[in-house]
């Protein structure tokens, strides 16, 4: 069956960095582009960043520039570069298979001020 798994979160200081993960099972991975979301307590879950089957990238405004998005096809897993992270990028950060409603579970990060 379809699996995603995110993994990487943490807290971190305003300024600091951290890379997420999300490993992909149960299916072609590399046939598909995947979205990574993020939600806070009382909003709607925020798009923030695509890359395509082939590697094409889209980044939401406010993380163009801080965040990089990159694949591994061989390794089935999705990485997620986040740095110059600030308190607002708090969240929970989940990943999603493009055109599919596959979603991980999450993972938590946490940016201290």
């Amino acid at each position: 069956q379809v699996r995603l798994v995110e993994s990487g979160g943490g807290l971190v200081q305003a300024g600091g960095s951290l890379r997420l993960s999300c490993a992909a099972s149960g299916f072609i991975f590399g046939n598909y582009g995947v979205n990574w979301y993020r939600q806070t307590p009382g909003k709607q879950r925020e798009w923030v960043v695509y890359i395509g089957s082939a590697g094409s990238t889209r980044y939401a405004d406010s993380v163009k520039g801080r965040f990089t998005i990159s694949r591994d096809n061989a390794k089935n897993t999705v990485y997620l570069q986040m740095n110059s992270l600030k308190p607002e990028d708090t969240a929970v950060y989940y990943c999603n298979i493009q055109g599919q409603g596959w979603w991980g579970k999450g993972t938590v990060v946490t940016v201290s001020s």
